[in-house]
């Protein structure tokens, strides 16, 4: 295949594109927010001789879409150090790019970001070439791997540890141990071999479960999903998609594929979410959240019906571009329930539904549902947006709930009144971590003063008893 007509059929995503020379050899590796237009433009700009040399060496390129462009950059620099292609002389300059840098010398290693190569005490991993891009993806990484970050390590925990984004070295929550596991997963990860990450951790989560430690089995399971989002989906996307289409005997290919999800706690804050996946990977621009207004909050059919009919008939009326599937959590019912509001509207769209657990898929042709191998790709792929659209409505459902617990709690205080709430529920998250604030922390928030604060504290600390 000609390599421009290759370059038609890249998708609109963020990752890392590697181009090869005739004999297969890297030659050039880059990221982009959008793979097909940066790609594309190396074949279109003229105001420089490396972009030229590269046209008439490129000969094939393979693509390897990422969750986003902050984790294109840590595969890039990955890719770079492994390939050590011919083109990519900027990173040499190792003054001019920021580094991760791990201090390995240390009982508790900390991680974070600096400029310059050469202490032999310090573990390397770059040289990045945006460092914004690369404290985004430090921040998404510590959710699944916490690790230390501060200087010296301090006598009391610290505002990281009551987010989970520190395992607790400071007040022995974890031994050294333990925690030096943590950056040897962390180092898997920068080096790009997750997927002998995610063997290792399988493996130490069925070891825990073994054992009965449900509890530490489950915060691994959650380390694994949480992965599960950073992996780059190699090649192979549009294959995935083609086998998608047969295996479901879809009528179009499934360019755009849109998946609902509810979420309420016994009828509380009830919510509707939805996914968008253009060309196998997820498009967030296009992920929508919906309150649900009129339905009732504990029938989770009547929240269905109203979350589809909302959706689909914007669409119809804007005279918007139609997915080409739809997924819907739950079971035959649910699929039929949610069809019935899209025949309403006068539109087809091709709808299917998975079933948690027995992970069966029902389609509107067979009465019987569809069981596809534990390992069949197509399986694995409808359960990766099955599961990113459940993730997003639980963190919709999660973020009402927090604001309105800490408002409720925050109406009964005098002088707090709603800017200062607002400020407080931004700087904070929640009223838990809230409360663990020190006087200091809770003064520094942007409207508060120390005789407020203190106000505040106490009285948070009167309402517990």
């Amino acid at each position: 295949m000609d390599i421009r007509e290759k370059i038609k059929n890249i998708p609109d995503a963020p990752g890392v594109y590697l181009f090869k020379d005739k004999e297969g050899k890297v030659i050039y590796i880059g990221k982009a927010s959008s793979l097909r237009k940066r790609v594309m433009s190396h074949f279109s700009q003229k105001d420089s001789l490396k972009e030229e040399i590269l046209k008439h060496k490129v000969r094939d390129v393979e693509y390897l879409p990422t969750v986003d462009e902050a984790f294109a950059l840590l595969w890039e620099a990955a890719l770079i150090r492994e390939k050590q292609p011919t083109y990519n002389v900027n990173y040499r300059d190792d003054k001019s790019y920021p580094f991760l840098k791990i201090s390995i010398a240390e009982k508790f290693p900390r991680i974070f970001i600096g400029r310059g190569k050469g202490e032999k005490k310090w573990l390397y991993f770059g040289p990045y070439s945006n460092v914004k891009l690369l404290r985004e993806a430090v921040k998404t990484i510590r959710k699944i791997f916490p690790f230390r970050s501060c200087r010296v390590l301090p006598k009391k925990p610290c505002l990281y540890y009551a987010l989970r984004l520190c395992p607790g070295p400071c007040v022995g929550k974890v031994s050294e141990e333990e925690y030096r596991k943590i950056i040897s997963q962390i180092v898997l990860l920068l080096e790009g071999r997750r997927e002998e990450l995610e063997k290792e951790l399988i493996k130490k989560m069925q070891e825990k479960a073994a054992l009965h430690n449900f509890e530490e089995a489950a915060q691994i399971r959650d380390q694994i999903q949480g992965l599960s989002q950073l992996k780059a989906l190699r090649l192979g996307t549009e294959t995935v998609l083609k086998e998608l289409k047969d295996v479901l005997g879809l009528k179009r290919f499934p360019y755009r594929i849109e998946a609902f999800d509810l979420s309420h706690l016994s009828g509380s804050e009830a919510v509707g979410a939805m996914v968008s996946f253009y060309r196998g990977v997820p498009d967030k621009n296009n992920y929508r959240r919906f309150r649900i207004k009129t339905a009732h909050p504990q029938d989770d059919l009547s929240m269905l019906k109203e979350v589809i009919w909302r959706r689909f008939r914007r669409l119809s009326e804007e005279k918007k571009e139609l997915p080409e599937l739809v997924i819907i959590d739950g079971g035959k019912t649910h699929l039929e329930t949610a069809f019935k509001e899209i025949e309403k509207l006068g539109i087809e769209i091709e709808l299917i539904s998975l079933a948690k657990g027995e992970e069966l898929i029902y389609t509107l042709k067979k009465k019987a549902p569809l069981i596809l191998p534990r390992d069949s790709v197509v399986l694995r792929f409808i359960q990766r947006i099955r599961d990113e659209v459940h993730r997003f409505a639980i963190n919709y459902h999660k973020r009402l709930h927090r604001k309105n617990f800490l408002l409720s709690k925050l109406d009964r205080i005098k002088g707090i009144g709603d800017k200062r709430k607002k400020e407080l529920l931004k700087h904070f998250g929640s009223v838990e971590i809230l409360e663990k604030a020190n006087l200091d922390e809770v003064a520094k928030v942007k409207g508060m003063n120390r005789k407020i604060a203190e106000t505040l504290l106490n009285s948070l600390k009167t309402n517990e008893k």
